[in-house]
């Protein structure tokens, strides 16, 4: 699959199948700038878990590893099922989570 191609959804359109598994899909209510921000945020997360692990640093670790958390559930890929939400609620779990991400980012 190419970088501009997208993974391929279940009929309902809640899940992504990548690799044979099944991965809850990001909120396709949430607008793109706000997806991209905090696509921005899960990935310096990631690389701030990969760094943590190496240098054997836990609290930073714990830390990063919250962060990813946020993005993952400001995204809609986990805690409540977005599909579950009402649109009000969609919209104040991304508006949410990217003003913790936007204050908890590292300086």
């Amino acid at each position: 699959m190419s970088s501009d191609q997208h993974p391929p959804h279940t009929p309902d359109g809640h899940f992504v199948i990548i690799k044979g598994r099944r991965w809850r899909a990001t909120d396709p209510m949430l607008p793109e700038d706000t997806a991209s921000r905090l696509r921005k945020h899960l990935m310096a997360a990631r690389r701030a878990v990969r760094a943590a692990l190496s240098d054997g640093d836990e609290a930073a670790e714990r830390s990063a590893r919250e962060r990813v958390q946020l993005a993952k559930v400001a995204l809609g890929e986990r805690g409540t099922p977005w599909w579950e939400q009402s649109h009000e609620e969609r919209r104040r779990r991304w508006e949410d989570g990217l003003t913790t991400l936007d204050a908890a980012e590292p300086a």
